[in-house]
């Protein structure tokens, strides 16, 4: 992770632009990609303006090689961050203990360990390949193929929220990059999904699937539903 404290202007141009008058901030740029201007705000725990991975950052330096400016773009999107420089107090990069060994508590774990011995809850035809599919970025949930031997990525919550789904998307640019899983799609099942989630998902294809926990227990049968001709 590498942490910049500097004096600087921060401008955002998207869909509306917005400037952070020239003041001191700390500058956050996270492995993934995510990328947050903080300030000491009086407890504040929101960064004052961020922008979530994937993103491109470029660096600006003037002629004696000194960094005065970052500009910050989201890939295939006209969002960006202008972070313009006058005076860089420090810049330094630490690395930080990985979360691959963290086990998974209560009901999420409970989830995916049943979701994984009967996928097809997921979606019609699904054969499990493998729990916790590595990436570069941490692990899917659940790894598995349709009935048309398709790829499919299963992202497992107690509750998704619109966050569920930008792990998910990042998830499945990073599978995609292999040619042969270029074709994969994804899954976000939870025992809830928030509606904001479902809108997001359903505009970027990812398919919603809502779990009982009780019926994936044994506990009672699933409800039988009529629909209409």
């Amino acid at each position: 992770m590498r942490l910049i404290v500097a004096r600087c202007e921060v401008s955002y141009l998207g869909r509306l632009t917005t400037v952070l008058p020239e003041a001191v901030r700390l500058l956050m740029l996270k492995p993934d990609g995510t990328f947050m201007v903080w300030a000491d705000g009086g407890g504040s725990v929101k960064p004052l303006n961020w922008m979530a991975p994937p993103t491109m950052v470029e660096e600006q330096r003037g002629a004696d090689g000194g960094l005065t400016g970052l500009l910050v773009r989201k890939r295939r999107e006209e969002d960006r961050l202008q972070i313009a420089i006058t005076e860089v107090l420090s810049d330094v990069e630490h690395e930080l203990d990985a979360l691959a060994g963290l086990e998974k508590e209560g009901l999420e774990r409970e989830l995916q360990e049943l979701l994984a011995d009967a996928p097809q809850w997921c979606g019609e035809g699904f054969r499990l390949v493998r729990r916790e599919w590595p990436t570069d970025i941490g692990p899917v949930d659940l790894m598995c193929r349709d009935g048309q031997d398709e790829w499919i990525a299963v992202e497992v919550k107690r509750i998704a929220t619109i966050d569920a789904v930008e792990q998910l998307t990042r998830y499945l640019e990073r599978i995609r990059h292999d040619p042969a899983l270029a074709a994969c799609r994804g899954v976000l099942a939870a025992q809830v999904i928030k509606p904001q989630a479902r809108v997001l998902a359903t505009a970027r294809g990812i398919d919603c699937v809502e779990i009982e926990l009780e019926v994936l227990r044994g506990e009672r049968a699933p409800e039988l539903r009529l629909f209409a001709a």
